[in-house]
């Protein structure tokens, strides 16, 4: 059994699991959760799932959007996030594990990091002040970004076309994403963070959807199942964006890969800034809602 088979089986048993729990979770809970909006649920989970495989991530787009229209309980948020990227991560991890021929050592290496650091780095990063964390990612993505946008320019020598990493770089990857890892516990997604570490390795932009799909679809499976053993989930929202979002993801995979690797990188230098972006304005609404208390 080749290594890309082996992930793929695992996706496929992850997801079909994951499946079965969500399932028998909506059927007690059915009755409870009769008045969610499922079509407002759905188009906001499926066009954040569209922006999720562009790498733009999901959950900033998805909260936005329910809190806007009060549409899921803040109770339960953070476990229906995880829940509903749950299948949506499956389908971007199944499309670009073969689409991309990243090197296998690389690949597996930076997704054991980031599982292992959501399950043990959590326990340290959760301790750590949110506020700074978002503040210190913000001011760090922002620098990237310009850095980035240099690049392209033509005004700093930046990226490059390796689909591996070794040495020291891969150390570098394997530290990185399980830092990674362990802040995605905490509601900072690994997406930006992790295309613009490998990128910053001299990778090819394409090398990071592999990586950034797989480490998140294997984080997934334990979160969300979590959330669900906990009952801290709206089945309901969750099982229908189980179906818009894939399909989102099915549109924007072929976008992704009909574009070229200058215009790929140029993506990726606008995701960076729109989530430093959107990192300050956490750490600002984080601000406000701490003065409140």
């Amino acid at each position: 059994m080749t290594v890309l088979l082996f992930l793929q089986i695992g996706l496929i048993i992850g997801g079909l699991t994951f499946l079965f729990m969500l399932v028998s979770l909506w059927l007690k809970k059915k009755d409870s959760e009769k008045d969610t909006n499922i079509w407002a649920v759905g188009l906001i989970g499926g066009f954040a799932n569209f922006c999720d495989t562009l790498g733009v991530g999901s959950f900033a787009i998805k909260t936005a959007g329910y809190k806007q229209f009060n549409l899921i309980d803040d109770k339960v948020l953070p476990g229906t996030l995880n829940a509903q990227a749950t299948m949506a991560t499956v389908f971007q991890a199944l499309i670009f594990l073969t689409a991309v021929n990243v090197d296998l050592t690389t690949l597996l290496s930076l997704i054991i990091a980031a599982c292992v650091g959501a399950t043990v780095g959590a326990r340290l990063v959760s301790n750590f002040d949110r506020q700074l964390i978002r503040l210190i990612m913000a001011g760090a993505l922002l620098v990237v970004a310009l850095l980035m946008f240099a690049g392209r320019l033509d005004l700093f020598p930046l990226g490059g076309e390796a689909l591996g990493l070794t040495g020291e770089k891969l150390v570098i990857g394997i530290i990185g994403n399980f830092i990674f890892g362990a802040l995605m516990t905490i509601g900072i997604g690994l997406y930006a963070p992790c295309m613009t570490m490998i990128y910053l390795l001299g990778m090819n932009p394409l090398a990071a959807f592999p990586i950034m799909m797989c480490s998140c679809a294997f984080l997934c499976f334990f979160s969300a199942g979590g959330f669900i053993k906990q009952k801290a989930v709206n089945s309901r929202a969750s099982l229908v964006v189980a179906i818009t979002g894939p399909i989102g993801v099915l549109i924007a995979a072929f976008i992704v890969k009909s574009l070229d690797v200058d215009m790929l990188a140029w993506l990726v230098a606008f995701v960076v800034l729109y989530t430093a972006v959107m990192m300050l304005r956490s750490w600002q609404q984080g601000r406000v809602t701490n003065k409140a208390l």
